[in-house]
């Protein structure tokens, strides 16, 4: 390393570099004495239905031998468009048995970029609702010519009958039907794993630490998205550096997490928890915060693991606040910021230094920062560069290193960097340096202890009149106010002043404040609060209220829509 990385000092005791040996191995491989060793031990369980991890070893072995056997290869991109449900697991697990590639695909696309994605990935099988069957992938199947296979489920197959059939009367599991497509082989998801059909025995592919494991797609925030290449290796390095960073044993925990599969950051904890042995209580829908509340109740998980708003909506649900939390180990929060207000009454109720912030992202596997397991957690930061990570500070203009203490851009380098940007080399380029740093297009400032916190993303930062503002801090500030529950704040163009920008702050109420009565008052009263502990040209000038923030699919408020808007004067 070209300079002294002093955070190691706050490490807790014995905290240190594992052997680069250590992630020579597939996922694949790296599992098997988990499914050999804890073979009764629950998998996951789903609405009532419980399954093992032998039951998912034998699933996800049909599900690849069905792969190999309709003409899909080593390096075939499969394209898994589901909710958390059980055919998610087995689709995902069965994908890298088979040595192919596996590409998370958010329910939650538009047709338009469902297509897109599925083009640019070249996917080869998609697994995909009944419902998005037959409402989108219909009308844009003859276009897709690279997909040959599709595997369709629906949100209640692995539930009980009683439940599925109850579930369909009442039109509360989405169906569509399911008919042929030119040129492609369709079949039902229970087809797809059948014992009668296709083998148990795992499939006679090896697959080595070089191979591709996941094609994930970023958010876009930068423009189209972009299918971030993350190898065998890549994972296998960030799921152990982070089991030893926290401490992680074998048999000894139960996970529950709201995070989509789709994004990486729920397909890694669910690894890390069958690579663990851990069960996992499988969420389909992440807002029902009522079936969140009874899963936590009847399993009592030693770990969640959520995105700030889920935990916010959480805390909002009194039943939440009246569970037994005893057995509760650690709220894992990441993917966006976390108002420390919140922060404080989350760790009120489920216990003081349970709250453990990390920070990552889709292009480094994804974990690079977390706050320690056992020492010094700081409320609002992101925690320390964890073991085998490397991380610089620039200035995202000028590129050079910045003084501690100063914002920069973090930069990251370590085993868990993704490989490249799929059919991007040029972007790939303009995001990995000719050190190997990977530049996060994330702004924070670290303290002389070597906490980050984060400030802004490169993209979110407003400029006024060559001054740098930080959203992050000007939404921190405002969130203190007792009349608002959460707020974003975008630039928008000056029109007295070319060049420059405005800060507009888009706000949602708190319970028992009403939207209509008195804004005008209750503004002038923010604005005034936001200009005692704000500078002059970070005071919000325009503020809006709304009845809810827009939401990406991981939960993270969409402020490249926000931005769109107020630029557009709507």
């Amino acid at each position: 390393m070209e300079h002294e990385q002093f955070w190691r000092l706050s490490y807790d005791a014995g905290i240190t570099d594992l052997d680069p040996s250590v992630w020579e191995i597939s996922y694949v491989d790296a599992v098997k004495e988990t499914f050999e060793k804890y073979a009764h031990q629950l998998a996951f369980s789903f609405m009532g239905t419980k399954v093992t991890l032998a039951e998912l070893d034998r699933y996800a072995n049909r599900f690849a031998n069905m792969l190999l056997s309709h003409g899909l290869k080593k390096g075939d991109v499969v394209g898994i468009n589901l909710p958390n449900i059980p055919e998610y697991i087995i689709a995902w697990l069965g994908t890298l048995k088979a040595g192919c590639v596996a590409s998370g695909v958010s329910p939650l696309l538009s047709t338009e970029e469902m297509e897109h994605q599925l083009k640019d990935s070249d996917a080869r099988c998609l697994v995909t609702l009944d419902a998005i069957f037959a409402g989108r992938l219909v009308h844009i199947s003859s276009r897709l010519n690279e997909l040959k296979l599709v595997v369709a489920a629906n949100v209640g197959g692995f539930m009980p009958y009683v439940k599925r059939i109850l579930g369909k009367f009442l039109k509360k599991i989405p169906q569509g039907k399911v008919t042929e497509l030119a040129g492609k082989y369709v079949l039902h998801f229970k087809e797809a794993i059948s014992p009668q059909k296709y083998s148990a025995d795992p499939p006679k592919v090896k697959v080595a630490p070089d191979d591709i494991a996941y094609i994930q797609y970023t958010g876009g925030t930068t423009g189209i998205p972009k299918g971030a290449m993350i190898s065998h290796r890549n994972s296998v390095a960030n799921l152990l550096m982070v089991q030893r960073w926290v401490g992680w044993e074998k048999g000894q925990g139960v996970a529950l997490s709201g995070f989509p599969f789709f994004h990486l950051a729920g397909t890694f904890f669910a690894a890390n928890a069958i690579y663990l042995g851990w069960p996992q209580v499988l969420i389909p829908n992440p807002r029902d915060t009522n079936h969140i509340c009874k899963e936590i109740k009847k399993h009592k998980p030693t770990h969640l693991v959520n995105v700030p708003s889920l935990y916010q909506m959480l805390i909002a649900n009194p039943r939440f606040k009246k569970l037994d939390h005893s057995r509760l180990q650690a709220c894992i929060s990441s993917a966006a910021p976390f108002p420390e207000e919140s922060q404080e009454i989350l760790e009120s109720i489920v216990g003081k230094g349970k709250l453990l912030e990390v920070y990552g992202m889709t292009e480094t596997s994804p974990i690079t920062t977390m706050n320690p397991e056992k020492g010094k957690r700081k409320l609002g930061s992101i925690g320390l560069p964890i073991i085998n990570t490397d991380i610089i500070l620039v200035d995202p203009i000028t590129g050079k290193k910045v003084a501690q203490g100063e914002p920069g851009e973090i930069c990251v380098k370590g085993p868990q960097v993704m490989v490249g940007y799929y059919k991007n080399p040029e972007e790939t380029r303009q995001v990995i340096d000719e050190n190997g740093y990977l530049h996060t297009g994330d702004v924070a400032i670290q303290d002389e202890e070597g906490y980050l916190r984060i400030v802004d993303r490169t993209k979110d930062m407003i400029i006024i009149s060559g001054f740098k503002v930080f959203s992050k801090k000007v939404e921190d500030v405002l969130t203190k106010h007792p009349a608002i529950e959460s707020a974003a704040t975008v630039g928008i163009p000056d029109p007295k002043r070319p060049g420059s920008e405005l800060v507009k702050a888009y706000l949602t109420l708190a319970p028992g404040y009403a939207q209509g009565k008195n804004e005008e008052t209750l503004k002038a009263a923010i604005i005034k609060m936001a200009a005692e502990k704000l500078a002059p040209y970070e005071v919000p000038k325009i503020i809006e209220f709304r009845k809810e923030l827009p939401l990406t699919a991981v939960g993270k408020i969409d402020k490249k829509s926000l931005r769109a808007e107020a630029r557009a004067g709507k």
